[in-house]
């Protein structure tokens, strides 16, 4: 074994170090190499390598697959059309000539510094979106940012992987569409498009109700929401109000899929467990005090309305968030599926026809317990209204799992009779916003995000302790997408 004197010196040694140190029975310092150390240093390394590469080879063969898909598309549009000879290689060429520009533009780095911040419109537990203007084209985007080291603590990455996931997979108009998603050593980012019309919960917050006729439009476009995103295999699990943005047309789109799955490996959390070793994840306690604490039915409907709208928007900025529209069998340990979805759109449903969502109280517990005993609290106040369809479609979603509607029989209820769901996203919107501009956020409450900083700076952030162990970084390998059909078009070359 090598061993280094120095006589009369002291040291302090990094913890976690491939040497150690101790004084011999000469009062020398003597540093000895720690095999153990070394072992999970080249561990460490080995895993690192392995995820790259299994992830580089991975993404080659399917953008190869994509690639193969799309030549074939083509040619079987070419073989069905009377082309002369000459117009058919033409459209071969133009096809080739866009692939080679997909993957030049694949190549080249994207970065915050590429965007120019406009404003903040909106902000939740874990990041915030911003209105942003893609320097070197102009176009308008929202862009989303997420802190890595937020993501880590708290238990994220499984959630940060499907959102990226479902977006860069899902090619419906009826979920906002991703254009790009990078990283740097700060922050994760999403670069998405503006819905400038805000969202349902704003809506709600300033109408209190909506009729019929209304409820009926904007739940319609919410079953064609879900269904696209359960068409590609993902659960939603966090359908509401909030998360139904306003497209400049009026019409609905699904957005915020930080709790969605698609039930793949990635998507679990104990799949970064895994990979990041010694990962101290910070979980929240329940408070055992409110247990059997009695819940108050005694306000009016108006008292109701007037506290929800109160606490509303701090609910949708706070780390816990609010679980009115969550599922009873979300809550279980006897897993879930898809229909946890439609149990979320009954308990929209009944807000948007009585002004507050079933199982709303003063806290999350309070709402826990009344959803977990859903048939004590379900209940239709005296002095609203309702159609006999509109009831019983609420009663046949917030039931159950196993007696809930699914999505046939929800388009088929009595409640949407005259509806034409293939048509639906053509038809003219109950509410269309009034734009003055491309950049329009009036229909944001961006007066109360004040405190969000004007720029996202990761500098300011060097000193957070995720730097100091980056082999977590591990969990965002693969993170980064550039959509196709997007950078192909002509305008956007």
């Amino acid at each position: 074994m090598k061993k280094i004197s120095k006589k009369g010196s002291d040291s302090n040694l990094t913890a976690g170090s491939s040497t150690s140190s101790s004084l011999n029975s000469s009062g020398e310092l003597v540093f000895e190499r720690n095999p153990e150390a070394l072992g999970k240093l080249s561990i460490d390394r080995s895993n690192k390598a392995k995820i790259q590469l299994e992830h580089f080879y991975k993404t080659q063969v399917t953008e190869c697959a994509d690639r193969h898909s799309r030549r074939l598309q083509l040619e079987e549009r070419i073989a069905k059309e009377n082309w002369s000879e000459d117009k058919k290689h033409k459209q071969l060429d133009s096809h080739g000539r866009k692939e080679s520009d997909f993957l030049r533009l694949k190549r080249t780095r994207l970065g915050a510094d590429d965007f120019h911040t406009l404003k903040v419109i909106g902000k939740g537990a874990f990041g915030e979106v911003r209105l942003v203007q893609k320097k070197d084209s102009g176009k308008i985007y929202a862009m989303k940012t997420l802190i890595k080291s937020e993501m880590v603590k708290k238990d994220q990455l499984a959630h940060v992987k499907a959102e990226r996931d479902i977006l860069a997979e899902v090619d419906t108009p009826w979920v906002v569409q991703l254009y790009y998603s990078f990283q740097d050593p700060i922050y994760l980012y999403l670069i998405m498009e503006f819905c400038p019309g805000g969202d349902l919960m704003t809506m709600l917050i300033k109408y209190d109700t909506f009729t019929e006729d209304v409820t009926r439009f904007y739940m319609a476009e919410c079953v064609s929401a879900i269904s696209a995103v359960h068409s590609i295999g993902f659960v939603h699990r966090d359908i509401k109000p909030d998360n139904l943005l306003i497209d400049r047309n009026g019409h609905i789109k699904l957005s915020d899929f930080g709790l969605s799955t698609g039930f793949h490996k990635t998507h679990d959390s104990q799949y970064y467990q895994r990979l990041i070793e010694n990962t101290n994840i910070a979980l929240e306690d329940n408070d055992d005090n409110n247990k059997g604490k009695r819940i108050d039915l005694t306000f009016s409907r108006k008292d109701k309305i007037a506290t929800w709208k109160k606490n509303r928007r701090a609910l949708a900025y706070s780390t816990v968030g609010t679980p009115d529209y969550m599922a009873i069998e979300t809550f279980s340990q006897k897993g879930y599926s898809k229909e946890c979805d439609w149990w979320s759109l009954g308990a929209i449903m009944f807000e948007c026809l009585v002004g507050y969502p079933p199982f709303c109280s003063e806290s999350p517990h309070e709402t826990y317990l009344k959803i977990i005993n859903w048939q004590q609290y379900l209940f239709f106040p005296d002095d609203v209204h309702l159609s006999r369809e509109a009831e019983h479609l609420i009663q046949s979603l917030i039931c159950e799992a196993q007696n809930r509607l699914q999505e046939q029989e929800i388009k088929q209820h009595d409640f949407f009779k005259g509806i034409d769901w293939n048509t639906l996203r053509n038809s003219k919107a109950p509410f269309v916003p009034i734009l003055r501009s491309i950049t329009d956020t009036s229909y944001f409450p961006v007066e109360e995000l004040m405190d969000v900083p004007e720029n996202v700076n990761p500098a300011a952030e060097q000193q957070d302790n995720f730097n100091k162990s980056p082999e977590k970084d591990l969990a965002f390998i693969g993170y980064t997408f550039k959509r196709y059909d997007f950078l192909t078009r002509n305008h956007a070359l």
